[in-house]
């Protein structure tokens, strides 16, 4: 079966594409014919070592996919061959066969599309998360999305709409600006490319400001980092909250002295490590995800997909901050 591999620390035009063996699926694990698999920055990161977790070469990037089930390891019961599933797999998603612990596995409700079915866990599944458990959201709140034309970023748009709340996005171009409006931001901020000067970051901080109105933003959802989340800061609400989500513009240093006079937390959203904390609770959020998603409130945009072949190009996309929506690498 054909896989993409790291064989290099490097960018992705370091990965190759080889044959390798299909895998048996052990005690307690079924075997997955891939239809699709997402790319998320973890995937630009983990190619270079500069993932939370390096596993050793060659592997294959990938961390969420959707497929169908063509083999049953002992031990499994709740899965059967054929059933149509989506999983986090961490690494290892882009071959045509996975291996996959049955435990990390969600049925993949009739009517839903394989291949949009890739891009809802990872991002809807941290944005979920962030906003309910991390965020105490609340109908009628103002919510600032930054970076908020990626796959997470509109799932916070989304997610923030469909609990009843008015959302500011921040983008980097009028066209990104346009799908987070699509997808029900009721204002948009373009935000010019870092890095900033002194007049720039306070400039911004005023456009937030504006836009989310006299009373702050309740919620920042910081995807970006970097110079964007002091500007950010500074817009958030008596008692807000400020979500660390990831920082692709660098890590921020934050000024703490606006935590005291805002009366406001900063608090980090670590989705990985939810899932295998309280897999309950995940299960939980999944299954509103799939009601939400039914009920029309949220619906993943995958803006281009790539055979495997081209997954490189899927993975160098993303990590240029090209990508509006998700960006799906297919198998079939």
């Amino acid at each position: 079966m054909k896989a993409v591999l790291s064989k290099e620390v490097g960018g992705p035009e370091t990965l190759v594409v080889e044959n390798i063996d299909e895998p048996t699926p052990g005690k307690g694990e079924v075997l997955i014919k891939v239809s699709a698999c997402a790319i998320n920055f973890p995937d630009t990161l983990i190619i270079r070592d500069m993932y939370q977790f390096k596993p050793p070469r060659p592997f294959a990037p990938g961390g969420e996919i959707s497929g169908t089930i063509e083999a049953i390891g002992e031990g499994v019961s709740d899965f059967a061959v054929g059933d149509r599933v989506m999983c986090g797999v961490g690494n290892g998603g882009l071959q045509e066969k996975v291996a996959v612990a049955a435990e990390r596995l969600f049925k993949v409700p009739d009517g839903i599309d394989l291949v949009k079915a890739s891009a809802l866990l990872m991002t809807y599944g941290t944005t979920i998360h962030g906003l309910k458990d991390r965020g105490d959201i609340k109908e009628g709140e103002t919510v600032l999305v930054l970076g908020a034309a990626g796959g997470v970023g509109l799932s916070a748009v989304e997610l923030a709409k469909a609990y009843g709340c008015r959302v500011v996005a921040a983008v980097s171009t009028e066209e990104k600006g346009e799908v987070a409006r699509k997808h029900g931001a009721d204002e948009v901020v373009i935000y010019p490319r870092a890095p900033f000067d002194k007049d720039t970051s306070k400039q911004l901080a005023s456009d937030f400001k504006a836009a989310v109105g006299p009373n702050g933003a309740d919620i920042v959802y910081d995807i970006v980092g970097g110079d964007y989340s002091e500007p950010a800061l500074r817009a958030i609400a008596w008692e807000g909250r400020f979500l660390v989500i990831g920082f692709p513009a660098g890590i921020a240093k934050m000024p703490l002295n606006l935590t005291l006079l805002k009366s406001c937390d900063i608090r980090g959203v670590f989705w990985g490590a939810f899932t295998a904390r309280e897999p309950e609770r995940n299960q939980q959020n999944i299954a509103e995800l799939f009601d939400l998603w039914k009920a029309g409130k949220i619906d993943p945009l995958v803006s281009e997909t790539y055979d495997i072949e081209h997954a490189h190009e899927a993975i160098a996309k993303l990590e240029n901050r090209g990508a509006i929506g998700k960006l799906v690498v297919t198998m079939d």
